[in-house]
Parts: structure tokens; C-alpha cells; sequence
């Protein structure tokens, strides 16, 4: 669970590196509670002022782990409560005295009864925070060798933790996805690299890879250097190290169409010094412990997981993308080929009018394959519109001018759209837009230069559902002043916006505006005089937030 930041923050007694230490802590520390078969709870000082001084000093809950290995004996969230007074004292003298408490039975009666653990954390030397670990009773009772080993792994991780050795950011990439849990498989290697002890989960996801014999007393580079042999798969140089567990890292194995992720933590000590000196010793001991890094690397745990079928799933999707883009692509080539026989075509034509229309067929054909180029691109459920839209809107005012001059900007931002509304959205905003370029001179030569925006917007309501508000004005010459009809390329619009969109358009005069509006009319008439007043278009759609990704 997160941490509960908000005493942390800006705290002048931690340093960023204290922060930064508590956060991999609690990022990792499901471990020790699974382990331990306990819940866990980091607890601080309320105070600033309390995390020096011991007058009045009481203590908050920062987070709080459950273990999936057993059940919880703390039901409800504590994070951000403060402490309770049976375990105050205990937690107390952790923090100062820097030393591991233990309660007697809290007389809770059975089977609700617990045993809590106070442990102190250390970071360069200081009492940054103590966690608590609260056992049942009841659970300590006749334990099996796995629940033995399980206990006396976690002890491991806590003394580690306490001296402030573990987590260590540095060593271990902690962004890796999927990675493995105890109840996933738990593998304890010696400091040789030798397994001593693999749970019944650990032993079924090795012989997926092929591993039939006995796994303890077995070196597990060895069986990682047996199945790269057998598979002739080339791996990382630095995996034997991971696999020995004298690194912190993970690594995936493969072999016979199985795959298995592993996660190596090793476990060091304080060094023992050598007998008649105080220095520290770097020999090895009689245990095989060698020192590492300041202290006696002694042991390791190594965490894996079947995940051959999450592999599978996963080649599955990458060649459904694949499959996809390459569609995208073909469509795309398929429709510039269309567009490419149409220019054909038009310069073959005498009449002037049916040039026009292939003209403008050509313009729409070119618009749905530029989506389709967009897409291709891309692996993701949404499109980022916001350069496709703006190519679009700069192409259908170049496609659409003459000898004059035609400036195009866009305002906000269309955001991440779901592909079957960005395509009918591109085709309204290119006819809008050739509407206006073609007819928003008007008759007056003089006038050499026209200004086309579109500004767009989100919106949501107290649902949450989002909505998409489109604005396109220019300083063209506006609705002409009598009744007008739409052409072909209006009509499209109309019928893409209530249609394909579910959306709605209305046109109306923007002679409000400074630079007048989006000069979307009919084809005026020759001859007619249409004041300069510009006209506005307003596009309404919904989003359906079912089609986005979470956050939309």
C-alpha cells in the first residue's frame, strides 16, 4: 500500500534520501508480511518536533501491508490513525532505544489473540520509523518446515531492513513488471548458490522448464546453465550472478515452451571480526559466508513464476497489434492509390464541374488515409489527434485554396480519442474547412488573405462523462443573408456528425467576432453579395468513456 505521505513531506528532519528509502520499504515490504504471516505497519512521529523529542511524542500510521499467505488480523485500514495506547509503549522504545520489542499476549480472547513485534529502522544510523508485526497466536502453533523456513526468511529481511541494507534502489530495477510473490514459488539458496530449500510452488514452476530431479543441494546456476545449453538461448552475462544470488536483479528463464520469472534478493550480516583482531574479517567462514559490500553475504532468496501463460497471451496481443498495423498500412496504401486514380481521372475531364467533384472525392478519400496512417503508427486502444488534426486542418485549407493565402491555427487540445470517432471527426473538420476556404473570399478580388481556427475543448459532466465541443471561425464573408441550402459536402457533415458521432452542428453569423467567423455556408450563388461578417460552427459530441483507457 502507498505511503501516507503527508508527514514526510518536506519533513526538515528526513533528508531525501530517508524519503526515498521508506518508500522502496513500503513498495516491497508485502514480502516480510507474507514471510512473516503477519500484518505489518510502519508507524512515525505526529510531530516534527516529536521525531527528536520524546515529550508528548505519539505516533501515526504511514501504511499498512496484509499477508496473503494467512489470514489478517487487522481488518480495518489504519493509515493515518494514531497509535493505540496498549502498543505505544512498545513502539516507544523502539524509536529510542534502537532496539527490537517484543509484547506478551495482549489478552485478547481467543482466537482473536496476537503477538506483536516492534522493529526499529535504521538509516545511516538514525531511527527513521519503527514497523510493527502483529502474528496470531493461534498461527505459531505446530509449524511445518515451509512455515519454519518462511519465519526464518523474513527474520532475515527485518534484520536487513532494520540496519537499513534493504531495500537497496540501487542495486535492484524495481519497475519490472509481474514480478513474483512469495505464494508464487520461494527458493532459499546458501552462500554458494546452492538451493537448501524450495517450496511445492517453486519445484512445479522448474519443472515446467524441464527440471525433474531434485532441486535442494543442487546449484541453481548450474540448472540455469543446463537449460541454456539445452535451449541455446544466449542470456545476460551478469544472470549467473542472479542466479548464485550474489545479485539483486531479475531475470527470466525459458525452455520447452515454458517461461519462468525470477527475482534474486541476497541476504547479508554484519561481519564478524576476525578472532584476535577488531578488524573486520574478509575471509570466508566454516559456513561458506563471504563478506560482500561491508558485510557476510550468507544467503538468498530467489521468488519465481510460471508465467508462461502471461508470455503466451503477451506474443498473442503483439502479433494482434502487428496484424493491426500492418491493416492500416495496407488501407492506407490502398486509399492513396484510390486517390492517385482520381487526379487521373480529373485531368482527363472536360467539364469543369465534374473535375471539381473527383476534385473534392479525391480530398475526402486522402483525409480517411491519413487516419489510417495515424493508426498504423501506433499500438494503443486511443489516438493522440491533436498533430493529426492539425496536418488535417492545414491540408484541407491547402487543398481547397486557389492563388490566395490561407493561415490556419488550432487552439487546445482533442486529447486521446477512440479510433472510430477520429476518422468521421477528421472528414467533418475537412469539409468544414474546404467549405470555408472555398467560398470564404467571396467576390471581392482585393481580398487576398483569409484566417481559418478551430478551437476545441473537453468537458465533463458530474457523471464524468466526457464531451468534445469543436469551434471553427474564420474572417471569411459569412452566411449569405437569404435562405440557403447546403451542398453535398455540408450534408456529409450533417449526416457524419448525427450519425457517426452522435453528436450535433449548427451554424450561425459570427459578427461578434473581431476576424469574423468560420465562413461555413451553402455555394452562394453567382452574383450573390453576402456582408463580411463571418459565420461560427459548433460541433457537440460525446466520448464514450466504454472506448478509452482508464483516465480517458
Amino acid at each position: 500500500m502507498a505511503v501516507f505521505q503527508d508527514p514526510l513531506v518536506g519533513h526538515r528532519h528526513l533528508s531525501q534520501d530517508d524519503v526515498e528509502w521508506l518508500h522502496a520499504l513500503v513498495g516491497d515490504w508485502q514480502l516480510i508480511s507474507d514471510l512473516a504471516f503477519s500484518d505489518v505497519v510502519l508507524w512515525f512521529p505526529h510531530t516534527e518536533e516529536g521525531f527528536l523529542s520524546a515529550a508528548e511524542r505519539s505516533f501515526i500510521a504511514l501504511a499498512q501491508a496484509r499477508p496473503s499467505t494467512t489470514q489478517t488480523l487487522i481488518h480495518r485500514d489504519v493509515v493515518g490513525d494514531r497509535i493505540r495506547a496498549d502498543l505505544k509503549p512498545m513502539v516507544e522504545r523502539a524509536w529510542t532505544s534502537q532496539v527490537e520489542t517484543n509484547s506478551s499476549d495482549q489478552g485478547q480472547p481467543s482466537p482473536a489473540r496476537m503477538r506483536v513485534q516492534a522493529i526499529p529502522l535504521l538509516h545511516r544510523g538514525r531511527t527513521v520509523g519503527v514497523i510493527t508485526l502483529h502474528f496470531a497466536v493461534a498461527a505459531m502453533r505446530s509449524p511445518s518446515r515451509l512455515e519454519l523456513t518462511y519465519r526464518r526468511c523474513a527474520e532475515d529481511l527485518l534484520v536487513m531492513a532494520a540496519e537499513g541494507r534493504w531495500p537497496d534502489a540501487s542495486q535492484e530495477f524495481t519497475g519490472y513488471g509481474g514480478a513474483p510473490r512469495v505464494g508464487d514459488g520461494l527458493l532459499r539458496l546458501d552462500a554458494e548458490g546452492r538451493i537448501t530449500f524450495a517450496s511445492p510452488n517453486a519445484v512445479s514452476a522448474l519443472l515446467r522448464l524441464g527440471v525433474s530431479d531434485t532441486l535442494e543441494g543442487r546449484s541453481l546456476a548450474g540448472i540455469g546453465s543446463e537449460l541454456q545449453r539445452a535451449t541455446g538461448v544466449v542470456v545476460d552475462e551478469s544472470q549467473p550472478m542472479m542466479l548464485t544470488g550474489r545479485r539483486a536483479m531479475r531475470a527470466e528463464l525459458e525452455a520447452h515452451g515454458a517461461a519462468v520469472t525470477l527475482r534474486s534478493i541476497p541476504l547479508y550480516r554484519a561481519s564478524r571480526p576476525a578472532p584476535g583482531s577488531g578488524a573486520t574479517s574478509a575471509a570466508s567462514s566454516g559456513n561458506g559466508a563471504r563478506e560482500v559490500r561491508g558485510g557476510e553475504h550468507f544467503a538468498a532468496l530467489v521468488l519465481c513464476r510460471d508465467v508462461t501463460e502471461l508470455r503466451r497471451r503477451d506474443k498473442q496481443l503483439m502479433s494482434k497489434d502487428a496484424t493491426i498495423k500492418e491493416i492500416h498500412h495496407r488501407v492506407k496504401n490502398n486509399l492513396q492509390t484510390v486517390s492517385a486514380l482520381l487526379r487521373m481521372q480529373s485531368r482527363r475531364m472536360d467539364s469543369q464541374e465534374g473535375r471539381e467533384g473527383l476534385r473534392r472525392a479525391m480530398r475526402r478519400v486522402e483525409t480517411i488515409a491519413m487516419v489510417h496512417d495515424s493508426l498504423s503508427k501506433g499500438l494503443e486502444e486511443t489516438v493522440d489527434v491533436d498533430e493529426l488534426m492539425r496536418r488535417q486542418l492545414h491540408l484541407a485549407a491547402e487543398m481547397a485554396q486557389s492563388d490566395r493565402q490561407v493561415i490556419t491555427a488550432l487552439e487546445g487540445s482533442f486529447g486521446q480519442l477512440p479510433p472510430d470517432m477520429v476518422t468521421p471527426l477528421a472528414l467533418v473538420i475537412t469539409e468544414i474547412v474546404a467549405n470555408a476556404v472555398e467560398h470564404g473570399f467571396g467576390p471581392d478580388p482585393a481580398h487576398r488573405e483569409l484566417h481559418v481556427s478551430m478551437s476545441v475543448q473537453r468537458h465533463a459532466d458530474a457523471a464524468g462523462r466526457q464531451r468534445l465541443e469543436l469551434e471553427l471561425t474564420d474572417d471569411g464573408v459569412g452566411l449569405p443573408e437569404q435562405e440557403w441550402e447546403p451542398g453535398l459536402g455540408l450534408q456529409i457533415v450533417r449526416t457524419l456528425v448525427r450519425g457517426e458521432l452522435s453528436g450535433s452542428i449548427e451554424w450561425e453569423t459570427a459578427s461578434d467576432a473581431s476576424d469574423g467567423g468560420t465562413a461555413v455556408g451553402s455555394e452562394p450563388q453567382a452574383g450573390t453579395e453576402t456582408a463580411r461578417t463571418g459565420t461560427r460552427v459548433k460541433l457537440r459530441a460525446p466520448i464514450l468513456a466504454a472506448s478509452l483507457k482508464s483516465g480517458g
